[in-house]
Parts: C-alpha cells; structure tokens; sequence
C-alpha cells in the first residue's frame, strides 16, 4: 500500500489535482482513494491551495498531501501493531521502518514525472534544483499549473506571464542546456513532454458552467461536450481553445462541498 500510495499522490501532484478530503477513511490498501466530493484541479500554481469548505485550516492543501498520505498511512500501521509483531516495541519499530520509506518512494515518481513534464528521460543531481526554481517562478508569478507546462511543451515560451524576467530567461537557458545533454533528437524531448503534460483538465469554472446548464436548462450539450475533451487530456491535436482559457478573476476563492 505504501509504493501504491505514493505512485498515486505523485500523479496527483503532477497534474495539480487537490482531493480535498484525506481523511484516513478514504485511503484504501488498493492504493486508490474514495470520496472525490471536494476535489478540484489547481489553476495558479500555489502549494497552498484549497478548495474543500471544510478545510479552512488548510490541511489537505496541494503542497500538504504527501505529507497527509503518509500521516494516514502511519495510523493504519498503529492499528495494525499487533498483528505485526506480538512485541510492541519491535512492531513499532518495523511499523516507522516501512512508513519512512514513503517519501523516498514518493519523491522517486514525483521527480520521474517532473523530468517527463520538462521533456528529460535522464537523471542529473541537478533536475531537482531546475524543477523547484520553475515552480518558484510560477508560484511568484501565479502562473497557471497546466497552462505553463502546455505553453512549454508547445514551445511558446512567450505565452508566460513571466517570460520577459531575467529569472525565466536564465532558467530557460538552463533547462535548454539540460535537454541538450539527452540523447536523440530535441524532438523526442517534446514528445514525452506531449505525453506527461495534459492539454486540458476539468477547469472548475467549465465544471461549473456545464453543471448548471445540464441542472437549470436540461441543457446537456457544454457536459458532453466537457466530457469528450476530457476523455483525450494528451491529444494535442484537437481544439480546446476555450477549456485553456483561464476563468475571470473573482474576489471570493472558488469553493467545492462535501457531497457533490
């Protein structure tokens, strides 16, 4: 359950994907999740994104969830003590061995997607380093998550809110530098890039226009319509101009229910 669970937080944090109710009861040994009432997909790039009503602490905030899987996965362990060993402190002791593998499994597929999504097949000490300073400029810059890794894959850097700045430029050398150094040519970079990088996720403001034509209308058509772009995320051939295009900004943060 532990490699299980850290292969599905790492997918979740690679797409901007904030399930929004960690509780313990809705982690299964499967290494899937349940209850998927409040999730939402991130817009602007920000660890501390929330979108549960009920999270106003901000516990299972995006950048928390690693952290809150493997807390969910040491309190099963509690209840599972006594069937792995009839010794309290020897269970205990093997129990902190296999839960503080978590974040060494999770990092693992987290930095393999990472590299996937900057079109890198290799590893370097240095992948890290140029990941973490990408997501500093987007968080600084409230770049959108899935629209700056599209705008990368696309190579059209110039579509960046922060493509004039020193930093992007520098980081941008860097990371062409870094994919210089693979093997083949610079197009196989951008296939992989096309194959980890979503085109489209289910915005919550296209969510919440088709929700309310289908409720208010009986209008079906923007659901289907949703739910067939949806169905392709990586095809990048197909239109989805208006399923890219940021919702306007409002002064109340986009909130999601338990229940819906």
């Amino acid at each position: 359950m532990i490699k299980r669970q850290a292969e599905l937080i790492a997918k979740w944090q690679l797409v901007g994907f904030i399930h929004g109710v960690m509780n313990t009861d809705n982690m299964v040994l499967s290494g899937e999740t349940i209850d998927y009432g409040p999730c939402a997909f991130m817009d602007a790039y920000d660890p501390a994104t929330v979108f549960s009503s009920i999270d106003s602490q901000g516990r299972y905030a995006y950048g928390n969830q690693p952290r809150i899987a493997a807390w969910n996965l040491a309190r099963l362990a509690e209840s599972l003590l006594p069937l792995i060993d009839s010794n309290e402190e020897k269970a205990v002791k093997l129990a902190e061995d296999e839960i503080s593998r978590f974040f060494d499994m999770y990092m693992k597929h987290w930095l393999a997607g990472m590299r996937g999504k900057l079109g890198i097949r290799t590893e370097e000490a240095e992948d890290e380093a140029l990941i973490n300073e990408l997501l500093g400029l987007m968080q600084t810059y409230r770049a959108d998550f899935t629209n700056t890794f599209r705008m990368l894959t696309l190579n059209q850097p110039a579509a960046l809110p922060f493509f004039a700045t020193e930093e992007f430029k520098a980081w941008y050398g860097r990371w062409q530098a870094r994919l210089g150094r693979e093997a083949g040519p610079i197009e196989s970079a951008y296939e992989l890039m096309r194959s980890s990088n979503p085109v489209v996720i289910p915005r919550n403001h296209r969510v919440e226009e088709a929700l309310e034509a289908a409720e208010n209308d009986r209008d079906f058509t923007k659901l289907y319509k949703l739910l067939d772009v949806l169905a392709k995320p990586f095809d990048y051939s197909i239109d989805v101009e208006l399923d890219y295009i940021l919702p306007v900004q409002s002064t109340r943060p986009y909130r999601t229910y338990c229940g819906t």
